[in-house]
């Protein structure tokens, strides 16, 4: 089934899941199934693209992703090194506008440096949006908007406080109408907890690495198939 027009969801976000047991599968260093992932971003980017969806967020990386071995986790500093430095000279950052959301001062100096590069250097583009979620936690954004609510409050910056002032202190204030998840897992890590609680969710058995775009299809067909009836 292709999806049709008025029904593709505007912005969806995928949990990138299930890099190291694709690896495994294959008999390869558990490292090198986030090199397979990466690449994947590139292509789920232009099939997002394709069928006319508006806004993409990729969970990359976690804050409890910080606990990972000293040599996998090196190994992926490198990694984003590497991938965000090509990505500057991408083509397709003249129609799109980037975001990296989360606690991102927690990673290395030099990869948050190229972070605001690209921000800085797609800031005013509004044909596309590819936000990553990096150094990522739903419970830790939650706590990150209370604290700047709570700092604006003692400043006498805001009055009554409500959903929309709470939603304009998260990391975006876009909330996605369908989030795919790999590798078999059933559960949502607490990604986007605010922004993703109407959210239609899709669960795929595919390790992301092996996530194609016969794949992502089905779930925009899943999607289309539903009724959002957002509780009326």
């Amino acid at each position: 089934m292709k999806p049709t027009k008025n029904k593709v969801p505007c912005h969806v976000g995928v949990v990138l899941d299930g890099n190291r047991r694709f690896a495994r599968r294959l008999m390869l260093k558990t490292f090198k199934g986030h090199e397979w992932g990466a690449k994947k971003v590139e292509k789920l980017f232009d099939w997002a693209r394709e069928i006319g969806v508006e806004e993409l967020t990729l969970y990359a990386f976690s804050v409890e992703n910080f606990n990972r071995p000293k040599n996998e986790f090196n190994y992926l500093m490198n990694l984003f090194r590497k991938e965000f430095k090509e990505f500057k000279s991408d083509s397709r950052l003249e129609f799109t506008k980037v975001n990296f959301i989360g606690r991102t001062w927690m990673f290395p100096k030099n990869i948050q440096n190229l972070m605001h590069e690209i921000m800085n250097k797609t800031k005013t583009n509004k044909k596309f949006i590819l936000n990553f979620a990096m150094a990522y936690g739903g419970r830790a954004e939650i706590i990150d908007a209370v604290n700047k609510i709570v700092n604006d409050v003692k400043k006498n910056k805001l009055g009554k406080i409500n959903e929309k002032i709470f939603s304009k202190n998260l990391y975006i204030n876009s909330e996605p109408d369908l989030v795919i998840r790999t590798s078999g897992e059933f559960r949502t890590s607490g990604f986007l907890l605010w922004q993703g609680a109407y959210a239609e969710w899709y669960f795929s058995k595919k390790y992301w690495p092996e996530f194609t775009k016969k794949d992502f299809m089905k779930a925009i067909a899943s999607y289309q198939n539903r009724e959002r009836r957002f509780g009326r």
